[in-house]
């Protein structure tokens, strides 16, 4: 199996690369949040495998980053999601915003991406919601916080928000954390303002 694909960028798209290594081209396809991230054509890139193995064919789906892989490899254990689904819903959410939409169970932010529908929103909040929050917490290395039940909805509230203007998951728990210890009254907009400062 390949888990790690280095060589030079011959062809990129939103859907899909080709890496030479040694004389070898290998099709790759990839979420939006991989292409983003790709240097120009003839450059050295470097990706993490999955390597998809069927009857009739043998194909490469390539990240950027460990979680986009670690995030695709849960979303697969799901029934009724295959690799393309997978790709097709990382790219329609993005790893950060959606691994946060996975620890909430958030079943209605789901249903919104392209492709994914009622029921399997539903099937991916039921059955990966404990392993997205092991996720989670292996992503970021600070400390899960101790939050109490009256700022629980404040807390998670900023993190979406946060992730949402498009900051990563690990900088937006770090400053709203921050802006936690250092403003005691639980209030979104001002936890909110106070993280934004923090970041810039």
């Amino acid at each position: 199996m390949i888990a790690r694909l280095t060589g030079i960028l011959q062809i990129k798209t939103p859907q899909r690369v080709v890496i030479d290594n040694n004389g070898i081209g290998y099709d790759v396809l990839v979420p939006l949040s991989t292409f983003y991230a790709l240097p120009g054509l003839e450059e050295k890139v470097s990706l993490h495998i999955f390597t998809h193995v069927r009857e009739d064919a043998l194909i490469l789906f390539g990240f950027q980053t460990l979680l986009e892989k670690d995030i695709f490899t849960l979303l697969i254990a799901v029934t009724g999601i295959g690799p393309k689904l997978a790709v097709n819903i990382l790219s329609g959410i993005g790893p950060d915003e959606l691994l946060l939409a996975m620890t909430r169970g958030d079943a209605a932010r789901m249903r919104s991406i392209p492709g994914v529908g009622k029921k399997t929103a539903e099937r991916i909040a039921l059955e990966l919601k404990e392993k997205a929050l092991k996720l989670w917490g292996e992503a970021s290395p600070l400390p899960a916080a101790e939050v109490p039940p009256d700022e629980k909805q404040v807390y998670e509230d900023a993190l979406s928000a946060l992730v949402n203007l498009g900051y990563s998951a690990k900088s937006a728990k770090e400053c709203v954390e921050k802006a936690r210890s250092r403003l005691k009254e639980p209030s979104l907009e001002t936890w909110i303002r106070e993280a934004l400062r923090l970041l810039t």
